[in-house]
């Protein structure tokens, strides 16, 4: 990796965290193919990466699951793959649409893992598959059943995922952020969220697992171990619904 830019797929980078997560990776020469559903948003990283875009409807699975093996193509090679796609929902699951739970599961799961089961033939050996979870997944609040199972359902498949290729030191990354200050709680698809504290500085923790995925594909370093999850304090009262 020493005489060649790290080649990374952000899938979701139109959205919040995937904006600042495309900036930062610039920051670090990184050279990207960019897929989300926005395509004005996607022309306009464009003009700034110089990069392959690719709209991407999160419904359309077979479409995710191509979006690995077009960014090898695009990038003549892929070191890692970073998910950002995610969209909230609130209400008692007694009363939640089962057309809301559907757009929940698929938007949160269903997609994200389409995406990184056709990039784990596409990821090169030692490079890394991530995506957001939410620290929602380490302890869900009452009136959050079906988000949180979505999220959840992310996770335990990421748990399996890692040790399947394990053998080919691919870093698989659970991102479990905490609420940051993004509004992404308020653009829920049902319901309205619980009270929440002041998110935090979503610029600080991307930066933080963006260093801790870089690193990675550096190479190995005495007393530093593989990505595993980004899990922060979770408490009712400091609720994230991210």
């Amino acid at each position: 990796m020493a005489d060649q830019a790290p080649r990374v797929l952000v899938v979701g980078a139109t959205g919040a965290l995937g904006r600042i997560a495309v900036h930062e990776f610039l920051a670090h020469g990184v050279r990207l193919a960019l897929a989300g559903r926005d395509r004005a948003g996607l022309a306009d990283l464009a003009a700034t990466t110089g990069g392959p875009t690719r709209v991407l409807d999160a419904y359309d699975l077979d479409t995710c699951t191509a979006s690995g093996p077009w960014a090898l193509s695009a990038l003549g090679g892929l070191d890692g793959v970073l998910v950002t796609i995610g969209v909230a929902g609130f209400g008692p699951a007694a009363t939640v649409p089962n057309a809301a739970a559907e757009h929940l599961m698929t938007v949160n799961a269903l997609c994200p893992m389409a995406v990184l089961r056709g990039a784990v033939p596409a990821v090169r050996d030692g490079g890394f598959l991530a995506a957001v979870t939410g620290a929602i997944v380490n302890a869900p609040l009452t009136g959050t059943a079906d988000y949180a199972a979505s999220k959840a359902a992310l996770a335990c498949w990421l748990g399996v995922l890692a040790r399947e290729v394990r053998t080919r030191r691919v870093a698989v990354v659970d991102a479990r952020l905490p609420h940051l200050d993004t509004g992404f709680a308020s653009r829920a698809v049902v319901g309205s969220p619980p009270p929440l504290q002041p998110g935090a500085d979503p610029a600080m923790h991307v930066r933080d697992l963006l260093g801790d995925l870089l690193g990675h594909l550096a190479g190995p370093v005495p007393g530093r171990t593989a990505p595993a999850h980004r899990s922060g304090p979770y408490a009712p009262a400091t609720s994230s619904p991210d």
